[in-house]
């Protein structure tokens, strides 16, 4: 065991090592509270001001982390968040949990890792640990980000530690915090795993140690790439089913009271998330490098892209039968976040439906009770609206109600009463009795 592994480790054991966690979004703010929680001091780095100068202010910016927690972390000395990323030198662990995008040809962005991995190539110093959690194809770590830390003239494995492990955040859950969600740890070498296992055994219920980086990489794409391919299968079933005058939603139900062979997948308006969307199309790019095609994966894929689409042509049939065209009606999409009780707007499907309403000529309106304002979006051509209040005036003055996110918060009984007419994505209003004839399922 080298000298600086020794250290290392001993600071990890007594929980004197301090924790440097790079983008403060929905994976890396949540990382920082499982580490103060257990005691550790915490950096956390993020080049967007505003977002530091918020939590600096005490303020949260993610639903289910609180601005008392933020502000009493800071207070307490316990978190540091800032944009200078020279000061990543004073961490020694970095945790890197930036965006990992696709291309507009749906080629793997890795612009954000890498020049993370830069910064920290500047400052690196023997005796870090830096992981990446960031979500990526089997390779990453060892082929782009390990190259670029090696630039520091320092030795991998003996003066610094590198190791993969994927984020598993599932906002909204409280039952799936960071903390109580096992992790897969991947080291470049064994004194890196073993750091690494080290680390997130103080923070996390339980660390599952994988042989390489590799494997823990490909790990979190096999997750990932098991609920689009089950998604879309059910997907293509609700238009099958649908045709054929069956509810896709009471099939899955009576399938679903087997207690064996069976997990129940939900159809849905579109893919929504940082993952799902995402994810699949890494593992098809790396498949094209190693001149292979994954023909299942990359029609899983077209299936669940198709579903806005799907949405929309119902949405006008429906309209149809009330003899009012799509152009000119008053349209209110409810909910712009990719699932429900979530204020995450990342990739959700409702950004596509207001893009393909708006096409048509819809006069757009929307409501989400996390989301006040329509955020930009980098891939959609997003109008500039504010979430309305559901009121029954405002619900009588629409031509139709697309329900594309199911929050808990919602009265559904109170918008079909209203409503004259109501798009149902998510099987959210079958528990409603009274007017079911203004109910399409989508």
């Amino acid at each position: 065991m080298s000298t600086h592994q020794q250290s290392l480790a001993t600071a990890i054991s007594n929980k004197s090592a301090s924790v440097g966690i790079v983008g403060l979004g929905y994976v890396g703010l949540p990382l920082v509270r499982a580490f103060i929680e257990v005691g550790f001091k915490t950096f956390g780095f993020d080049l967007d001001s505003q977002k530091v100068d918020r939590l600096l202010a005490g303020q949260s910016y993610i639903k289910h982390l609180p601005s008392e927690w933020i502000a009493s972390s800071i207070r307490d000395g316990a978190f540091l968040p800032t944009s200078d990323m020279g000061r990543m030198r004073e961490a020694d662990a970095i945790l890197i949990c930036v965006p990992t995008p696709l291309t507009a040809s749906r080629d793997p962005d890795l612009s954000y890792v890498e020049s993370t991995a830069h910064q920290i190539a500047e400052t690196l110093r023997p005796g870090q640990l830096v992981v990446l959690e960031s979500t990526t194809y089997p390779g990453t770590t060892r082929d782009v980000v390990l190259p670029i830390l090696q630039q520091s003239g320092l030795v991998a494995g003996q003066d610094f530690f590198v190791a993969y492990s994927p984020e598993r955040e599932d906002p909204g859950n409280p039952d799936h915090s960071a903390q109580r969600i096992p992790k897969v740890v991947g080291g470049i070498d064994d004194p890196s795993l073993n750091l690494a296992l080290a680390l997130y055994s103080h923070a996390v219920i339980e660390t599952v140690p994988v042989s390489n980086c590799e494997v823990a990489e490909a790990c979190k794409i096999l997750e990932n790439t098991y609920r689009s391919v089950n998604i879309a299968m059910v997907n293509e079933l609700k238009v099958l089913f649908h045709r054929m005058g069956l509810d896709i939603w009471e099939v899955i139900d009576a399938a679903k009271t087997k207690p064996f062979g069976f997990q129940a997948f939900y159809p849905g308006p579109g893919l929504g998330g940082h993952c799902i969307p995402i994810d699949p199309f890494y593992l098809s790019w790396v498949a094209r490098q190693h001149d292979l095609s994954t023909r299942f994966i990359e029609l899983a894929g077209e299936i669940n892209t198709s579903m806005p689409e799907y949405v929309i042509t119902r949405t006008t049939e429906a309209l149809n039968n009330a003899c009012k065209p799509v152009r000119g009606s008053k349209i209110a999409v409810l909910g712009v976040a990719y699932k429900k009780d979530v204020d995450d707007p990342r990739e959700s499907p409702s950004f596509k439906l207001m893009e393909l309403l708006q096409s048509r000529g819809a006069i757009l309106s929307y409501n989400d009770p996390f989301i006040p304002v329509l955020p930009s979006m980098r891939h959609f051509d997003v109008p500039d609206l504010k979430s309305e209040e559901l009121t029954a005036d405002f619900l009588a003055s629409q031509d139709c109600v697309l329900i594309a996110t199911d929050h808990s918060s919602y009265d559904w009984d109170f918008i079909v009463k209203h409503a004259p007419l109501v798009i149902d994505t998510r099987n959210a209003a079958r528990d409603v009795s009274e007017h079911r004839e203004r109910i399409y399922k989508a």
